[in-house]
Order: C-alpha cells, then structure tokens, then sequence
C-alpha cells in the first residue's frame, strides 16, 4: 500500500462523508487532498517511510473567510476521525505540524511560495526554490469544488516562465562548471579531501537540477533528487547511472572523466533545444550563451552566480 493511494482511501471512506453530515452548508466549497512534504506525495515511500508521517490522513484547504468561520470545528471533526484505517495508523514525528488537517489555501502556498497566490512577476519566479515547488505540486488533489486551490496549482505545475527557466539553466550551468569541471581536481591535486568531496557532490547536485530543468520537472528534496532523476527519460536515466559510478569509483582521474561525460550529456540537450551554440566543452561558456537568448533585459544582464 502506496501512502497516497491510503490517504486518498481514508478520505473517501471517513473524511467525505465527515464534510457532508457535519458541514453540508461548505461541502462545495472545501478541496481535499494530500499534497506536500514526505516521500509519500513523491510515491517514493517504502516500509522505511513508516516511523513517522505516514499513515492516514488528508489535508483540507479553505478559502480565508471559510476558514475563519468553520476552521476551528472543522479542524476538531477531522482530530476525531479514527487513527487506525486498513491496518495502518499516521506517527507524528518531532517536526510534523503542518502536515495533515485543516488550512487556509492562501496560507499553504505562503508556505511553499512566500505568496497567497501564484508569482505574477519575473523576479517572483526567480526567487523561488525548485524544492518548495517541488512539495507544492506533489501528491494530489482529492477534491475541489470550489477549483481555487487547484487553479494556483495548475499555474505552479505550467513551470517556470521561458526566461526564468532560461535565467535557472543559466546559473546551474556556471554553478556545475565552477564546482565539477574546475574546481574538484584543483582540490584534488592539492590534497584538499573535503573541499574535493564537496565540489563533486555541488557538481552532482546542480547538474540533476540542471537535468530538471532542461525537463521541465521541478527537482525535489535532495534525500530524493538522485533517485527522481531516474524517470527523466534517457537523459535522466543516463545521469542516474553516471552519478552512481561517480560516487563509487575511488581513483579522481576516473571521477573527473566522468564529470566530464556528464557535462557533455546536458550540453547536448541545451543544444537539442536551441539554448545554445557554443562549441566549448565547458559549462560556463554555455551559461553565457543561454543567457544571451533571455528575452528579459533583467534577467539577461543579471548575475548567474547567485543561487537561483
């Protein structure tokens, strides 16, 4: 049993006939749905998942007044529902607040966005973290007569606007250039162990989030970054299987060669989806020429090594 297909069932069976006998004046305008942080809303959950947040529960979103009339009781009928549901009961962990229950929709994409509403502006879009974007358009939406959660939703899932996408691919092409192509043998050379560790595993990392979004795919937590990158067609495939011989291999000529391999293979893409026509083998070179096709004079002439 999937966490998400549980909670989707602990919601047809208690929570919805629980709106309709006790809230029948609201059923049409209360969304329902389990989205959020946890390997659940990913469908990465395993019996490892189970010691805590995991279990039966849903999230009920409310308009702002909705809420201010029938948050309180609403939240109290959802506390009574029955812990136990097909074998199975929801551990709170140490940090779990926030997770399940009752919300307003503006201040759950507060959380996630900074916004009670979708980024209207570049620079909204540009702030935010593919993480954040990642947890807000993960898991599903069960129900939402009213459609204002979801319309939010929807405008989250269309992806970043071109340039910003463009701006993104920009700073995460000079960010794997400094810390994988540049950076690790230098620290290497010099015996620097943990300065070298940590730029390969920079240069991973950046690179995965760059594979994402030459996809169109907002990356996740990092504990599920690698194993996400696996279902991003070939190329995600191909970067997979690369990072893992990356983070087994022990000689650093060896790593290095396939740092290399890996910048070749997002390279390619970029130059698949007309973003650049640089010739050079190093990523810095095409961030620049990513940045030069950014309609945005903002964004065109902004700083890419920021961390965006």
């Amino acid at each position: 049993m999937k966490g998400l297909e549980l909670c989707r069932r602990f919601f047809e069976r208690h929570g919805a006939s629980m709106i309709s006998k006790e809230f029948s004046g609201f059923r049409h305008r209360i969304a329902a749905g389990m989205v959020g942080e946890g390997s659940e809303c990913l469908g990465f959950d395993d019996p490892i998942s189970r010691d805590h947040d995991w279990g039966p529960g849903f999230c009920l979103w409310l308009d702002d007044n909705d809420f201010d009339e029938i948050g309180k009781p609403l939240q109290s009928a959802y506390d009574q529902l029955p812990r136990m549901f097909m074998g199975f009961v929801r551990k709170p962990g140490p940090l779990s607040n926030g997770k399940v229950g009752v919300f307003k929709t503006s201040d759950f994409y507060k959380r996630f966005v900074g916004l009670a509403h979708a980024p209207e502006t570049l620079l909204q879009w540009v702030r935010q973290s593919d993480e954040s974007l990642c947890a807000c358009t993960s898991g599903d939406v069960f129900s939402d007569p009213l459609g204002r959660f979801s319309r939010i939703r929807q405008i989250l899932l269309d992806f970043y606007p071109e340039d910003v996408r463009m701006f993104k691919i920009a700073c995460r092409c000079a960010a794997c250039a400094r810390s994988g192509q540049y950076n690790f043998m230098r620290c290497a050379k010099r015996k620097e162990i943990f300065a070298a560790a940590y730029a390969l595993h920079d240069f991973c990392s950046g690179l995965m989030g760059l594979v994402f979004l030459l996809k169109r795919r907002y990356s996740p937590f990092f504990k599920w970054k690698h194993r996400a990158t696996r279902e991003l067609g070939a190329l995600g495939a191909a970067v997979h299987d690369q990072v893992n011989t990356l983070m087994r291999i022990r000689k650093d000529e060896d790593k290095q060669a396939i740092v290399e391999s890996l910048s070749l293979s997002v390279i390619n893409e970029l130059k698949n989806q007309g973003l650049s026509d640089s010739n050079s083998d190093f990523l810095l070179d095409h961030s620049l020429s990513v940045q030069s096709r950014i309609s945005s004079d903002m964004l065109r002439h902004s700083d890419v090594w920021g961390d965006h």
